[in-house]
């Protein structure tokens, strides 16, 4: 009976080791992906803070405020949607679609629409 023990025990420690590899590259593809949704949020926060501080110098008005931020928690929804769809990642292209939604709120920003 022993002698089957030790092929039963190899076969697990070599199903755990399996498991561990699978999932240190699950966190490295992780942290490899998450640098574009950092950098989505952080144009996010800042333009956030630009649509505030436009608002606070009287460039717009509070309705045009509350449109921007509209828009801007639409894009952040998108963004979380998408990283949803894909355990926590955005893809390239996605990034790009965001960015230029994201553009197109801080052109209206600059033009006080």
């Amino acid at each position: 009976m022993k002698t089957n023990a030790r092929p039963l025990m190899l076969a697990s420690l070599l199903a755990a080791s399996l498991l561990f590899a699978a999932q240190a590259r699950a966190e490295s593809e992780w942290q490899k992906e998450h640098p574009r949704r950092e950098e989505i949020n952080q144009r996010l926060h800042h333009q956030d803070h630009r649509i505030n501080r436009e608002l606070k110098d009287g460039k717009i008005s509070r309705d045009e405020a509350r449109k921007l931020h509209r828009e801007d928690r639409d894009i952040r929804q998108q963004e979380q949607g998408m990283a949803k769809m894909d355990h926590g990642h955005i893809t390239k292209q996605e990034q790009n679609t965001l960015n230029q939604e994201e553009n197109q709120v801080g052109q209206q920003i600059k033009n006080g629409n």
